[in-house]
């Protein structure tokens, strides 16, 4: 296989088998950026392959975290990080002057939303930036980081092939989206398939070579734009199941019928029903944002993406119907909910997880306040809350204990992430009101008048 370049004045002809066959024999060196939920987990997969692996990061704590053997994630155990660093397979800098060493680079960066829900591209144009400028020949290119169909022709190529090289003869571009789930026990990064889509035919055969030593399976499709597509698609598809049982969870609730039931009943039909679960809003790095980023692109083709952006609006609702059921219930109790002490169990966006990006949490303690009343939080992963885009007031709070005397000293508690380390028996015990977002106590086995669901 050849990239062609006889096209060009004094152009070569360079023979892709090499790079091909250095990635199918694990001889390549791969560089990593951004060494978060996703870079991480990749940077030690390669590296248990076989893989020289040097990971890239402007947060300097994050790079002498990983010198000293340390994960920062806590579902990641310091010892994968230590072993793979102990091997010499794995090391990480701040260094982007580096970036011509690796022979692939794969980029893991944030993908946000701007306040007005809009694609925040910034770091992806950041970082490819960084590499154009220490890019070579014969280097592969993937983005990983969830965007819109586009992206990796319309934004990345153009800043690469502005230094003079050209995609698909000098270097290889290509998309393959992330697909972790942090805190998964059933699945990690190297047992999900893997999409691989690239700028011509050279590159996808490059980028399903390399993801092919990494994981279980690897799926090649036509193009970038289409795995860009991909990954919007298994998230949209969550996005609007979610909405549709939580606008649900509101109808049946007047009803007075509870909607957990109604799920668990519902899912032993053994065909045509997929269980999706209500929550008390949209956590995580992908099912608040990725929707945002098709409905986006799609105006730019004079189409409105009414059904997606119906359920957007029912999911960021929810915070709102779950603090009004939670000012009902402390009104009924006889206290007036603003000047009343609320106690919030979870701020990670999922149970078990020290992950809060986007997480409703934060969103529950602002419009509480917003009320009069007071909170504190809860969360045996999340001893502090961090910075964060959105709410950077909140930052520096820290967990309160969680035993007898604290549950009763607040008038309500709502519990927002059902951690596992959480005892629910002991919060229904003590807790003057349980407001229950995710059905926890019920799944415990616990039942009370005092609890309600919401």
């Amino acid at each position: 296989m050849r990239a062609d370049r006889s096209g060009q004045a004094g152009a070569t002809t360079f023979d892709v088998t090499a790079l091909l066959e250095k990635f199918k024999a694990r001889r390549a060196k791969l560089g990593i950026i951004g060494l978060g939920y996703v870079g991480l987990p990749l940077a030690l997969t390669a590296a248990r392959a076989g893989f020289e692996v040097l990971g890239f990061d402007i947060n300097k704590n994050y790079v002498e975290q990983i010198g000293r053997g340390e994960s920062y994630i806590k579902h990641i155990g310091s010892d994968h990080v230590a072993e793979a660093v102990r091997s010499g397979r794995f090391s990480a800098t701040d260094d982007f002057e580096r970036l011509d060493e690796p022979d692939a680079i794969l980029i893991c960066v944030p993908t946000p939303l701007t306040k007005h829900r809009e694609p925040d591209l910034s770091y992806v144009e950041k970082t490819a930036q960084a590499i154009a400028r220490r890019l070579r020949t014969d280097q592969l290119v993937v983005l990983e980081s969830t965007t819109y169909p586009g992206t990796t022709d319309e934004v990345l190529k153009p800043i690469f092939e502005a230094k003079g090289l050209k995609s698909g003869e000098d270097f290889f571009l290509a998309f393959s989206p992330e697909r972790e789930d942090p805190g998964n026990p059933d699945f990690g990064t190297s047992s999900i398939p893997k999409v691989v889509g690239g700028d011509g035919p050279e590159a996808v055969a490059l980028a399903d070579a390399l993801y092919s030593q990494l994981v279980v399976r690897t799926v090649p499709v036509s193009s970038a734009a289409t795995a860009e597509a991909v990954k919007l698609t298994e998230n949209i598809f969550r996005a609007v199941n979610i909405a549709l049982v939580n606008e649900l969870k509101v109808v049946y609730a007047a009803m007075g019928i509870d909607i957990w039931e109604v799920i668990e009943a519902a899912k032993t039909k053994p065909f045509g029903f997929m269980p999706f679960y209500p929550g008390p809003g949209l956590g995580g790095h992908c099912i608040p944002i990725d929707p945002f980023y098709l409905t986006w692109k799609a105006r730019e083709y004079d189409i409105t993406t009414r059904f997606i952006e119906l359920a957007g609006q029912i999911n960021t609702h929810m915070p709102y119907y779950v603090v009004d059921r939670l000012a009902e219930a402390v009104d009924r109790s006889g206290k007036a909910f603003s000047g009343s002490k609320i106690l919030i169990l979870g701020v990670a966006y999922k149970k078990n997880v020290d992950d809060m990006r986007e997480s409703p949490s934060l969103k529950l303690i602002e419009l509480i306040e917003a009320r009069g009343a007071s909170v504190d939080y809860h969360d045996p992963h999340i001893p502090a809350l961090p910075t964060t885009r959105k709410h950077a007031p909140l930052a520096g709070r820290r967990s309160v204990t969680l035993d007898a005397k604290t549950l009763a000293a607040y008038d309500a508690v709502l519990i927002a992430t059902d951690h596992d380390a959480i005892n629910y028996r002991m919060v229904v015990d003590h807790a003057k009101l349980v407001v229950d977002t995710r059905n926890a106590c019920a799944r415990a086995g616990i039942t009370d008048e005092k609890i309600l669901k919401a």
